[in-house]
């Protein structure tokens, strides 16, 4: 998805299908230890595909999942990829108070920093739950030593989203960058163009397009993601979910 000499990011959210953001009305995290978790499996299938296609990204991981399965971190270093953090414990930042976000941020740094012997620069916020009411997470994260950030997603969703933020890369606070989620611009508005939930449920040639128009058009690199639990055909089925959470699962 490259045009010219542009090169688009990929990136992966290390986190199970049980830690996901619409589940946690049906999943208490007192339940999370005792789920059975395919994060192991799952991510060596990822990077097994990547070394096929010689492809570098960069993983957004859990503090809790590299507390439990260090070698999941040790084998995302050892394959060059990047490792990033995505907190601690997959708690949205809008559900949490300043100093607590701290901890978090800084406790899962540590832990990643640790199994990997290097320093983590980036993080992305569990759902991207950093908007206008809590921009004092990037006082945070400059604090903990992030130097990037790629947790805003300019676009207008239900439970997320900053629609009017810059679409490309800013400087959000003083020696930290922001690294928005990709969107293309049509009729005045952004449309999602990244992947995630948006890719389970659209076709491939539309986010190959999407990432097209905006390296030619806007002469921008795009941000693509996805999940681990994305790729899992065993993925246990959750029970009483509505569904409309079923629907965009």
């Amino acid at each position: 998805m490259a045009v010219s000499n542009i090169v688009n990011a990929l990136t992966i959210d290390v986190e199970d299908y049980f830690q996901v953001s619409a589940f946690a009305p049906y999943i208490a995290r007192s339940e999370w230890n005792t789920r059975t978790c395919h994060i192991e499996r799952n991510v060596d299938r990822i990077l097994e595909i990547l070394a096929g296609r010689d492809i570098k990204a960069t993983f957004f991981t859990l503090g809790w999942v590299a507390e439990r399965y260090p070698q999941v971190v040790k084998n995302i270093v050892k394959e060059g990829h990047e490792l990033a953090s995505h907190g601690y414990g997959h708690e949205r930042v809008s559900d949490q108070t300043e100093d607590a976000f701290f901890a978090d941020i800084q406790l899962a740094k540590v832990l990643l920093e640790d199994l990997a012997g290097d320093e983590v620069y980036g993080y992305r916020a569990p759902s991207f739950s950093i908007g206008e009411g809590n921009l004092w997470a990037f006082d945070c994260m400059a604090r903990a030593g992030y130097r990037y950030s790629s947790s805003i997603y300019p676009i207008l969703h239900d439970h997320y989203g900053m629609p009017k933020s810059p679409r490309f890369a800013y400087e959000v606070r003083p020696g930290l960058m922001e690294i928005p989620m990709t969107t293309l611009r049509i009729l005045n508005r952004n449309f999602p163009s990244s992947g995630g939930g948006y890719f389970r449920l659209l076709p491939y040639a539309a986010f190959r397009w999407m990432l097209n128009q905006v390296n030619l058009n806007d002469g921008e690199s795009g941000v693509f993601y996805f999940h681990p639990w994305e790729m899992d055909v065993e993925q246990p089925r959750i029970e009483g979910i509505n569904r409309k959470t079923r629907f965009r699962h």
